[in-house]
């Protein structure tokens, strides 16, 4: 599934694995953000923390009646207020993706599957 605008030109599709890359992007320039995890359930209790290559992993993007609605798998650094990194994410992630596609998202959920000690 995909994004559809439309200009006076014609129409534009964005796919959700770009929409997905560019909101995870967004989200790794926060503070207090260790990285991006895995959708998929952890192992051992522990959250597969992401490289930059694979941040569509978790990243999940839905349309739901005409309304974009964004998932965010995030670890978190040791130390910080979780519900203030979770926060920023959300404004940052909401201000890129309006500032660079004209995306109007609706909701975005932010789902923290760790915490990490930052060295």
């Amino acid at each position: 599934m995909s994004y559809q605008m439309v200009s006076e030109w014609g129409k534009i599709h964005i796919s959700n694995e770009v929409i997905s890359v560019i909101a995870g992007s967004s989200a790794l320039e926060c503070y207090g953000l260790v990285g991006m995890a895995s959708r998929k359930q952890l192992k051992d209790g522990i959250a597969e923390l992401l490289g930059k290559e694979n941040l569509s992993r978790g990243v999940d993007v839905r349309l739901v009646q005409n309304e974009v609605h964004i998932d965010l798998y995030i670890i978190v650094s040791y130390g910080t207020r979780i519900s203030e990194v979770a926060l920023n994410v959300q404004n940052r992630v909401k201000y890129v993706l309006n500032e660079i596609i004209g995306l109007n998202v609706r909701h975005i959920h932010i789902i923290v599957q760790g915490v990490r000690v930052m060295l």
